[in-house]
Formats: structure tokens, C-alpha cells, sequence
């Protein structure tokens, strides 16, 4: 039967079992469309069905989350986590808490992570999980006594060796130390089953700054592979929590000039860019504060786009670093109709099909988010390391080895897409890179 058919078949089995879940279907469908070249090279992915099953989270579970306002209030959320695949490492992946989640959302970020994982070169599996609760306006002691009521469940499905969560949107320092103290208190032990912890008890340096560092990296490598370099270029980043902040960050330390952040609210754009000074009042007003983006405009004397994404500004590169479906075609349209010939993905599938089908049309530089926005999870991994060693690292080595798996990364789908005729095609290349060792460390361990 030829793989395509194959494919087919396996993503209307997939609707048919997921039916409605928008998000989910978008993320195995952008993966499935890139492995007919591979499957019709290992016909013994077909044979022991490694589709199917990889389709398939290992397992999931949902729960209910009491807790009591500062008024004396009950209020009851939903917790969730999907572990995906395992073949790898334990699972690992972040928790997001945000009015949006629901199980569409989780399976599709716990799907990608597999593949993300994968193309660390780190021993870890693919998970995701969260919650409906909103921490945006909440007291400090309230998101404690969510976090505290969400632990008590979720502890006994993870450990070092099984589940190793981390953050994501709506869980910060604040969130992982509330969530660590309560896996301790009911557990009665310290070990590294949380990654994103502060520093003076078994966190990592540079893993705030991750993220953004590694999206930055990895397109430092796209440039390299058309001899260009980020000096003078101009880019419009999206978001403005951790991945945003140290994406700028680091395309100031590489000689690019930044214009724009947003957050739900709007989009700033400062021409003369957002340099360091002009950063850390970012930093304290998302971090501290806890204030919307408005404020810099206000602070600054640049425009604020009320309602809108930054995706109209006239730049060199593109960083989607705040949420899922951001740019739409219309969105990609105006980015390559203004000039943008690079897209680095910092966030969860921030490029609906429509727009990436318009990329890879004008053959851009473009960095999907399971390759590009890895340096999150591969910092967690190190986190885990350094954990279990029962020592640290410095900032520079740390920062050394991420810069070194991003180089990795990239080399790894670079060459995937060439070896499968799509030369420079990095959603092909990390696909195809990510899906191959998990397929067969599956096949090494049977049935499962």
C-alpha cells in the first residue's frame, strides 16, 4: 500500500476518535503530511504500526481542582496531563494554566513534544498538562492554594524516573515553587521532579532565558546557511513573557534590533528598538508587576496597536513567541509582502497551514517550533542532569551546551530534508529527524 494511503487512513482514524479537537488534529496532520519519503524507505514502520500507536498518548487523566479564594470563596477547576510517549525518557513537558486550556490543547502540545524532545539528543519523553485556572489576577495566596489542590492530585502520576513537568503559560517561578512544595510535603521527598526551579534549590541558570536564547540560535544557524547574520536586521517579536523578554535579549547581544512585543491586549512598536534598558522595564512590569504592554508605549512614546498583533510591521524576521495560531495567511502574507525572509517559531505552533504553506511556497528560512523553540525543554533536560548529579553548572556552561544543541538541532532537520529531497524544508527535516529515533527506540521495545 503506498504511504500516503497509509498516512490517510491513519489521520481519519485519528478524526474519527478526535473529533473536534481543532488543535490536535492541526498538529498530527502537519506532522503526518511530512513522512511518506520515510515510510516508504522503512516499511517496517507500516509493519508493527508505529503510526498508530505514536497517535496514541501512552496515557491521560483529568481531575478536579478544589480551592478557596481570599474571600472564603470554593471554586472548582479542571487538571489535566497527557503523557504522550515515553520511548525516549520520561515524560517530560510543561504545565500551562490558562482559561484556554482543555484536552485539544494538551494533546497537541504533548504531540509535539515528543518530536521536540526528540530532537534534543536528551533521554526525555513527550508530555503536557495544566489547567483551566487563570492566575492573572489572583493573590499570591490564592495561586498557592490552587497549585497546593493541583499538586495533591497530579504527585501521584509523576516522579524523576516517570513525569518530570515544567512551565509553560500562566506558570512561572511563583507557580513551580508553590507545585514543588506541595510534591515534597505529600511525597516527603527532594528530587528534580519539577524543572523551572529557582536557583538556591536545585534550578538551573540560563533556563528563564532558555527558550528565547535557543529560537535565537537557531536562526543565527537559517542565516548561516545563506551566509547572512543578524547584524542590522530588524524583527518584530511577539509576546512579552520569558521566551519574548530573552528572545530580545539575545538578538541585541547578536546585533539585530527588535521593534515590537505584544500581549493579549496589543502590540507595541518602538522603530529606535527595545534595547536593554528599555527591556528591563519589560522585565519588571511582565515579571513583577504583573502589567500589561500598554504601559511601555505609555513610558516610551511609541505606538500602541490596540487589538493587534505586530505581524504589519515592516521587519527583516519574525519571532511568533506568544501562542498557538497567531499568524494566519493573511498575517504571512503581509510578513513576505514587507519583506520578512525568516520565521523562527518561539512559540507552540504560532503559524497556522495557511501560513506555512506560503513559507515554504517562497522557500523563507523558516524554524517550526518543535525545532526551534526546543531550547526550553533541552535547558529542562540539563536542569534534570544537574539534578541528579547533585551539583550545578555555571551560566556559561550551561549556556554552552544549549547553544550546542540548537546548532544540533538544526543540523539534524537540515539534513533530514536534504536527505529526502526537500532541501532547506526544516518542517519536513525536523519532522522526519524527531519522528525517526522515537519510531525506532518503539521497535527496540516492542509491543508497547
Amino acid at each position: 500500500m503506498a504511504a500516503n494511503t497509509i498516512i490517510e487512513q491513519v489521520y481519519e482514524q485519528v478524526v474519527k476518535r478526535n473529533a473536534g479537537e481543532v488543535e490536535f488534529l492541526q498538529a498530527v496532520k502537519e506532522v503526518l503530511d511530512s513522512l511518506g519519503p520515510i515510510l516508504e524507505k522503512h516499511p517496517e514502520y507500516v509493519e508493527s504500526r508505529i503510526l498508530d500507536r505514536i497517535v496514541e498518548p501512552e496515557r491521560q487523566f483529568m481531575f478536579r481542582v478544589p480551592w478557596q479564594d481570599d474571600k472564603g470563596n470554593v471554586h472548582v477547576n479542571r487538571g489535566f496531563r497527557v503523557e504522550f510517549n515515553s520511548a525516549l525518557g520520561p515524560y517530560k513537558g510543561g504545565l500551562r494554566f490558562h482559561p484556554t486550556v482543555n484536552q485539544s490543547i494538551l494533546k497537541f502540545l504533548g504531540f509535539e513534544q515528543v518530536f521536540k524532545n526528540s530532537l534534543t539528543t536528551l533521554p526525555m519523553g513527550g508530555g503536557k498538562g495544566g489547567s483551566d485556572f487563570d492566575p492573572k489576577g489572583k493573590s499570591d495566596n490564592e495561586v498557592m492554594r490552587f497549585c497546593q489542590s493541583f499538586m495533591t492530585e497530579l504527585c501521584r502520576h509523576i516522579g524523576p524516573d516517570t513525569d518530570v513537568p515544567a512551565g509553560d503559560i500562566g506558570v512561572g517561578g511563583r507557580e513551580i515553587g508553590f507545585l514543588f512544595g506541595q510534591y515534597k510535603r505529600v511525597r516527603n521527598e527532594f528530587t528534580g521532579v519539577l524543572t523551572g526551579k529557582a536557583l538556591n534549590w536545585g534550578g538551573s541558570l540560563i533556563r528563564p532565558e532558555a527558550t528565547g536564547y535557543g529560537c535565537v540560535y537557531f536562526a543565527d544557524e537559517m542565516l548561516k546557511t545563506r551566509g547572512e547574520s543578524f547584524d542590522g536586521k530588524i524583527c518584530t517579536v511577539s509576546g512579552s513573557g520569558n521566551v519574548a523578554q530573552y528572545t530580545v535579549e539575545k538578538l541585541n547581544q547578536l546585533g539585530a534590533k527588535a521593534v515590537s512585543l505584544s500581549d493579549s491586549s496589543g502590540s507595541i512598536y518602538d522603530p529606535n528598538g527595545i534595547d536593554d534598558e528599555k527591556l528591563a522595564f519589560v522585565l519588571d512590569l511582565k515579571n513583577v508587576r504583573r502589567g500589561r504592554i500598554k504601559e511601555y508605549a505609555d513610558k516610551f512614546g511609541v505606538d500602541y496597536l490596540e487589538g493587534k498583533r505586530p505581524w504589519g510591521i515592516k521587519c527583516d524576521c519574525a519571532f511568533p513567541s506568544a501562542t498557538q495560531n497567531e499568524i494566519n495567511g493573511d498575517d504571512a502574507a503581509t510578513l513576505l509582502k514587507n519583506g520578512c525572509t525568516l520565521v523562527a517559531e518561539g512559540a507552540n505552533m504560532p503559524s497556522t497551514p495557511e501560513a506555512i504553506d506560503q513559507y515554504i511556497e517562497k522557500k523563507i528560512m523558516y524554524g517550526p517550533g518543535k525545532a526551534a523553540n526546543a531550547g526550553g525543554v533541552a535547558t529542562s533536560g540539563l536542569e534534570m542532569s544537574q539534578n541528579s548529579m547533585r551539583l550545578s553548572w555555571t551560566r556559561e556552561e550551561v549556556d554552552e551546551r544549549l547553544h550546542n544543541i540548537m546548532i544540533a538541532i538544526h543540523k539534524q532537520a537540515y539534513e533530514a530534508a536534504e536527505e529526502y529531497g526537500e532541501p532547506s524544508n526544516l518542517v519536513m527535516g525536523a519532522n522526519i529527524a524527531g519522528f525517526v529515533k522515537v519510531a525506532d527506540s518503539m521497535l527496540d521495545q516492542g509491543l508497547v
